[in-house]
């Protein structure tokens, strides 16, 4: 297995993880157990996305096209412009 993203926190992580198992790849998301140990251990770099090595140039791409993305006009509020309602 390749570590091919680091996500800021585990929302994101959980939310990239099952996009790319919508997408058939099999990701897993370590460090998840350690964020009980923030303030005795270090905040950045916990979490990590692994995928297997054949797979890991298409995750990639999937990731960055995700972060990439942009709303659709029309697709936000009025009070909240430029931000993307799920």
């Amino acid at each position: 297995m390749r570590r091919i993203y680091e996500p800021e926190n585990l929302m994101e992580g959980e939310l990239l993880k099952s996009m790319l198992a919508s997408e058939g790849i099999e990701a897993h998301l370590a460090g998840r157990d350690l964020l009980g140990g923030s303030g005795e251990l270090p905040i950045f770099g916990l979490l990590g996305l692994s995928v297997e090595d054949d797979q890991a140039d298409n995750a990639r791409a999937l990731i960055a096209a995700y972060n990439a993305a942009l709303p659709l006009p029309g697709d936000e509020p009025d009070s909240f412009p430029g931000t993307l309602v799920c």
